[in-house]
């Protein structure tokens, strides 16, 4: 989860701001946690705390209105609705958010399910369901060495059906001034940055570059680099200080709950 929560305030300065250029600084004032993290800190708060995936997504999106950047159009107005009806949505906003679960539960199939559960309630496109469980499902078998790295590409194609573009063609979108705001864009470009980087903060770096929605792009990159890398301890340090106090306490209880869960 803190990956995500690196990647979404590294690339927030720039998903509606300059063009990334080469050896830009990874935190500057300008940078915020937007919609990403609030939207992970959620799902991992209710897997915690026994807490229903909508009642959560709910409780932390109407604590916080006007994250940097906004929620979706549609996603607000699912916020704000009298009842919620799910979107037949299809957005990145379902895999983006969806790392807790590759991390807290220890079975693929319980993986599938509960990534399933926490995109239905507002994307339940089987596109954005799809996203969801391939950004989980790829987190638990890298951090559980199901997979390795170099059959990362082949695993994602035989599960999911994703085709992974080169770099080259995700730059060249990039430059065009595409936003990719689908999961069937931004997850398979998510997983490029990682495959085709060397440590954890050159995947942060080179999903940053594509441009487009980067904050989100890197978000579900970091994510992914999270169970394969080690983060560097000051990167955590620097996203935990932009964070407010009632996310950092359930990143704490987090990062506790795998702590116990090492030491059994």
């Amino acid at each position: 989860m803190i990956g995500a929560i690196i990647g979404d305030i590294v690339g927030s300065r720039f998903e509606f701001g300059p063009v990334p250029e080469e050896h830009f600084e990874l935190f500057t004032p300008e940078c915020s946690y937007t919609d990403d993290t609030v939207c992970t800190i959620a799902i991992a708060d209710a897997i915690m705390n026994h807490k229903d995936y909508q009642q959560s997504l709910l409780e932390w999106c109407r604590r916080y209105p006007n994250p940097m950047g906004s929620y979706g159009h549609r996603f607000y107005q699912w916020i704000h609705a009298d009842v919620q009806t799910p979107m037949n949505s299809f957005g990145n906003g379902a895999a983006m958010r969806v790392s807790p679960i590759g991390w807290l539960f220890d079975d693929y199939h319980e993986v599938m399910d509960e990534a399933k559960k926490s995109a239905e309630v507002s994307h339940n496109h089987p596109e954005g369901i799809k996203g969801a469980q391939c950004v989980a499902t790829l987190i638990y078998w890298l951090r559980t060495v199901r997979v390795t790295k170099e059959k990362v590409e082949r695993a994602v194609k035989k599960g999911f059906d994703y085709d992974i573009p080169p770099m080259k063609d995700i730059l060249r979108i990039g430059s065009l001034g595409h936003f990719d705001g689908t999961c069937q864009e931004t997850v398979p470009m998510a997983i490029r940055c990682f495959l085709d980087a060397d440590n954890f903060e050159e995947v942060i770096r080179k999903a940053v570059l594509c441009d487009g929605d980067t904050d989100t792009k890197a978000a579900i990159a970091g994510s992914i680099a999270e169970s394969y890398y080690e983060i560097p301890e000051e990167m955590i340090e620097k996203a935990i200080s932009y964070l407010p106090d009632d996310m950092r306490n359930i990143l704490r209880q987090y990062l506790e709950v795998l702590r116990e869960r090492v030491e059994r």
